[in-house]
């Protein structure tokens, strides 16, 4: 096994943060206000799936950031 085949967990929940809230937010802006009545017209699928994406783009940032550094100790 080579020495820099880690597993940054942050890369793939990332991904999986932008997809899903990327699909949130779409159904958002896509569906029927009406819908919304209920939670006073708040449009609470574009509100979260917008928070989603940026935890996302935020957590695929890290672990990009984090997948350029090498590890220099503990590895001999």
């Amino acid at each position: 096994m080579r020495e820099n085949s880690v597993l940054d967990i942050r890369l793939p929940i990332g991904s999986l943060f932008v997809v899903l809230g990327g699909l949130l937010t779409v159904f958002g802006l896509a569906s029927n206000p009406v819908i919304y009545q209920r939670s006073l017209g708040i449009n609470i699928n574009l509100g979260w799936g917008l928070i989603m994406m940026a935890f996302g783009v935020v957590m695929a940032a890290l672990g990009r950031s984090g997948s350029r550094r090498t590890p220099t100790a503990g590895l001999e």
